[in-house]
């Protein structure tokens, strides 16, 4: 898959963080991958849209040598109004879709401005995964520094891959 469907299907994936898509076909080879290499700029706290485009970005740069679609989890600013409303939501399916487990080979991202949220989040929806049941899974935490130690801690007992990148 190339890197514009890529990026299109984690678009998606915003409005909907439990799509599946079962596409899978070869990527091309990029060449100079390293001409196309950008620094990625967190958008502002409140840049809702800003932060819809930033994240599938992030995400791409990261997938290491994970092959299938990613699954993403975003928060929207805390200033949205009905925020509380999405942040249960969220925790609901990220919750569901823990207890029923992730095969290997998936990459899992949870970013949003809201890191400290998003950190709760995460908090909640890992705490009953089984001990090293999320082996060769990849997850991403795209927020705040300041959250990055309690994020892996709630991580370290799944056995998954965590990788850390700051929201800056």
């Amino acid at each position: 898959m190339n890197k514009t469907t890529r990026a299109i299907a984690l678009a998606c994936m915003l409005a909907s963080p439990l799509a599946l898509t079962a596409c899978k076909k070869a990527e091309a080879p990029v060449a100079n991958e390293a001409a196309e290499a950008k620094v990625l700029t967190a958008p502002a706290k409140d840049d809702d849209a800003g932060w819809k485009a930033y994240l599938p970005q992030v995400v791409q740069a990261n997938m290491g040598n994970i092959t299938n679609n990613p699954f993403l989890y975003y928060l929207p600013p805390e200033s949205d109004p009905e925020f509380e409303a999405k942040y249960e939501r969220q925790v609901e399916a990220a919750t569901t879709a823990m207890a029923r487990g992730v095969q290997k080979d998936n990459l899992l991202a949870f970013g949003s401005p809201a890191s400290g949220r998003m950190a709760d989040l995460i908090e909640v929806a890992f705490k009953n995964v089984p001990a090293d049941t999320m082996k060769g899974v990849r997850i991403l935490f795209i927020g705040d520094a300041a959250d990055n130690a309690r994020v892996k801690v709630a991580l370290e007992h799944t056995g998954a891959d965590y990788v850390f990148i700051e929201a800056k």
